[in-house]
């Protein structure tokens, strides 16, 4: 992919968050290059993760619009310098080759001669400084809390690829996603828009951190055969492709059930429940994970050899986006 003089084209953007990339012969904007780098096609998880907690927050008298923004701004730059921390870290260790799925489905910001090894690291800096100035502002208004919950989700996502932990290598890559994308994402960003955090917002927050999970076993469960032989030791390497195929489609149907749990506890209202509009496409997802990979990709697929970690995201799209539906129509009533 070239760096180029094409500016602010909209239709690239566009292209880029559906796609992770634009084409070897399509020139990037600023605009286009930021979310090729910083892997933006995948920000919609964060964003479902911001509205979960919004839309619980929203209700409570000391709910803060400002500090929920501030908080939400924060996620989302923390989620960026975790794409380009993952692909400072496997570039040093040696993992992303230019035969690995992770060049192959997209470009790597790196190989693919968008930034440079430095660059990479000047922007996962930057972007770093900026989140930690969030975290000083919302220090000054909700205290230590918020700075637990910053520095936990920076650890994690450090040393989920970074020596000596390399918690994704030891098949606590996993764990480690649910942690993030469930507790500290949704009740981190609940905490600093009201300053309180009860119980009942972690357990809210359990149904979209196994579907954000299903995500990472699905492209975990792709990449095996290059993560095997490395001795990258996910999960899916461990329990073998059958087991993990099940365990993802476990996972799946676990959401769903822990909402019916919820609704039932009165946790969440019945409107949770519009979650059930996602069925046919959880149907269709675990209809490709009873199946093998095929050994070709489909006409014009985009996204090869990725092909069980697509299907876990297009799920829990949908499913995170009527779960935030439901969330805000209890809210209102």
């Amino acid at each position: 992919m070239r760096e180029g003089a094409t500016r602010w084209d909209p239709n690239i953007w566009a292209q880029v968050m559906r796609t992770c990339g634009a084409g070897a012969d399509v020139r990037l904007d600023p605009v286009a290059k930021w979310l090729v780098v910083s892997r933006a096609c995948v920000q919609p998880m964060t964003l479902t993760a911001a509205a979960i907690a919004g839309a619980i927050a929203v209700e409570h008298p000391d709910f803060q619009g400002g500090l929920f923004a501030l908080a939400v701004l924060g996620i989302v730059l923390a989620h960026a310098a975790n794409n380009m921390i993952n692909d400072f870290f496997d570039l040093s260790e040696g993992q992303d080759t230019m035969d690995y799925p992770r060049s192959l489905y997209a470009p790597h910001p790196v190989s693919a001669g968008l930034v440079t090894r430095r660059g990479l690291g000047r922007a996962i800096l930057l972007t770093n400084l900026a989140d930690a100035a969030i975290m000083l502002i919302l220090f000054t208004r909700r205290e230590w809390p918020v700075v637990a919950f910053a520095v936990a989700g920076l650890l994690i996502s450090v040393f989920y690829v970074a020596p000596p932990l390399r918690f994704k290598s030891r098949g606590l890559g996993e764990p480690s996603v649910f942690l993030i994308w469930g507790p500290l994402m949704v009740g981190g960003t609940y905490y600093s828009a009201t300053g309180s955090l009860p119980a009942e917002v972690l357990w809210v927050s359990v149904p979209y951190a196994l579907l954000v999970t299903t995500v990472l076993f699905g492209k975990h469960i792709d990449k095996a055969p290059w993560d095997a032989p490395e001795g990258m030791n996910t999960l899916p390497v461990i329990l073998g492709e059958g087991a993990a195929r099940k365990t993802t489609v476990a996972l799946m149907v676990a959401f769903y059930l822990t909402i019916g749990s919820l609704v039932t506890a009165g946790v969440l209202t019945s409107f949770a429940l519009l979650v059930a509009a996602a069925l046919p496409v959880l149907r269709r997802a675990v209809a490709t994970y009873r199946r093998p990979k095929p050994a070709e990709p489909p006409e014009r697929y985009p996204l090869w050899p990725l092909w069980f970690g697509p299907w876990a995201f297009l799920h829990a799209r949908r499913a995170g986006a009527l779960f935030v539906a439901g969330l805000m129509l209890g809210a209102l009533t």
